[in-house]
This record gives structure tokens, sequence and C-alpha cells, in this order.
């Protein structure tokens, strides 16, 4: 899969089915839109997804936090089959770009769009003016044609960022899940820790994620971790470790069930399937190591559901 970042020069060696979006959390939506742009492959058009390299609700002052990073998106794009991402620098001069200039400038020359798919609630250009009307006017003029994308909808609502944002931060991962269509993930390298967890018998693997990643509350989450491909379930803990570490850093740690083995620098995806409890600062070593015991217990009982 071919990444173009941080440039407006760049120009794609064969007609385009272009998917465009801000594609936070890729979830069951998005998803719906890159199978249309994939399907298209067969017809020898380059599968493109057109995104922002900053998301345009952080750039004009609003939701700071993603439910997806960067090198996660680029993850899910590849894994569903996208040839081509282009990560669109978002600054005050793109961002005053008039509507008909982005569309014959960047999707007709430089993308050379034959096919455009994209959500009802699209909006592009300056002042946001541009939307799927306006890409439908243009379609005979730059020679595409469009397709408009419809809402999915999971538990009676439409799927959309906001709302897995409300449910991540209410700790309905299960709700999360269902709008996802997978569990909410959090990724990155197996770091040290204070190695308490080792000397209790309960060795963890720490992450610190990124920082502009969108964390559930604070608390003990039944998870999953994949590592190299497999799967193991696990407890997760996300906070301050305030039992054992005065600090601030916010961390991912988990206990992986029935694995053995040297975890550090090693790539590690986290899913988070649902809240067990909050977290609790405890009054010794000895009461947290009982309560992570029935964690583990109870984390076995519901991955067995």
């Amino acid at each position: 899969m071919q990444i173009i970042e941080r440039t407006t020069e760049f120009e794609l060696p064969g007609r385009s089915a272009v998917a465009i979006g801000k594609f936070d959390g890729v979830h069951l939506g998005h998803q719906k839109l890159i199978r249309k742009i994939t399907e298209q492959k067969r017809k020898h058009l380059i599968a493109t997804v057109f995104t922002f390299d900053t998301s345009a609700a952080a750039f004009f002052g609003g939701e700071d936090k993603e439910l997806t990073t960067v090198a996660e998106k680029r993850r899910i794009f590849e894994r569903m089959g996208v040839d081509v991402v282009i990560e669109f620098p978002l600054n005050e001069e793109t961002a005053a770009t008039e509507p008909e200039t982005f569309v014959h400038g960047y999707l007709a020359a430089r993308m050379r769009a034959a096919y455009i798919c994209a959500g009802a609630d699209l909006s592009f250009g300056k002042r946001g003016a541009g939307d799927y009307a306006l890409l439908e006017k243009y379609a005979d003029r730059y020679g595409y044609r469009t397709e408009l994308i419809e809402k999915v909808s999971v538990d009676g609502a439409e799927v959309s960022s906001t709302g897995i944002r409300q449910a991540v931060r209410a700790g309905d991962m299960e709700a999360a899940a269902r709008m996802l269509g997978t569990p909410y993930r959090v990724s990155g390298t197996v770091e040290h820790g204070r190695q308490l967890g080792r000397t209790i018998g309960m060795p963890t693997a720490n992450l610190i994620p990124d920082r502009d990643k969108l964390l559930p509350p604070y608390g003990v989450y039944y998870a999953r971790a994949i590592l190299d491909g497999k799967v193991y379930g696990g407890i997760s803990n996300i906070g301050c470790k305030p039992t054992v570490d005065a600090g601030d850093t916010v961390g991912v740690e988990t206990y992986l069930y029935d694995f053995e083995g040297d975890l550090y620098g090693r790539e590690m995806t986290v899913e988070l399937l649902a809240f067990r409890r909050p977290e609790t600062k405890f009054d010794s070593v000895e009461q947290l190591r009982a309560y992570m015991e029935a964690d583990i217990a109870a984390g076995r009982a519901y991955l067995n559901r």
C-alpha cells in the first residue's frame, strides 16, 4: 500500500476509485465505503482513500482525541485492500481551498478519479461548503461517477464516530465494538514498567498509548491481546497504577493468560472487551494481588462465555 503524506504535490499513475472522509475509528460505515472502492479494483481502478493528516475537529479547535491513530488507520486500510492512502495536509492554506478547485485540482487532475463514493455528511473545502451534491454536480464535467453511501445503523441508531466516542468515554466497550465491527483497540510497543507484577507472579505488558488516542475511563477491563498474529486472553488496567506509582503517566497494563516469554520491545494490540471495575488505590500490594486474582478469574469466565 502506498502512503502519500505531507504534500499536496502528487499524481496517481492511473484512474482511481476514491473514498473521502475523516475515517476516525474506521467504523462499520467507513468500512462500507472502503469495500466500495476495493470492488472497483476489478475495473482496474486504484482503490484510494483520501483523508486528512489532522482531523478537522482538532484543526478548528474541537475534539483533540482520536479513536484511531494514524498507524492504526493505515493497518486497517491495508488489511482491507486499499492501494493508496492520501493523508492530505490540513492547514490554513488548504482549508481555504474553494470546493470546485478541490474537485478539479485534486480529485480530477491529481487523483484522476473515475469513481467517488462518500456519505451524506461529507464536507470539504472552504467553510466546509463542498458536499456530496457538489461532487455530483461536477461529475460529468470532470469525468467521474459518484455513489452516495447510506449510513449503517446499529441498535436503532446511525453509526458515527461521535457515537463511538461517547461509548468509549462511558466505558461501554461492548457498544463501541458493535459500531466499530471489532473491539476497541490500543496498539503500541511493550515498554518496561516497574515490574511489580513479575514479583507477585503476575507479569504484565505495559503500553504507553499515543497521546492523541482516546482512552476509556481508568479501570480494569476484560481484554484480548494480539501478538505476532496470535490472540491471548487477558485483563487490562488503564490508568496511573495508584497503588504502586505516584506518577501521572497513563498506561495500558495487560496480564496475558497462558503466555510465557519476553514481551519487551514487541508490538502488541490490546482489545478492550468490557469494563470490569474502576481503578482503585489499595492499602497494600497483597490486597492488589487478591483483586488481580479475582479480576483474572472473572476475565477467564467472560471469555469462556
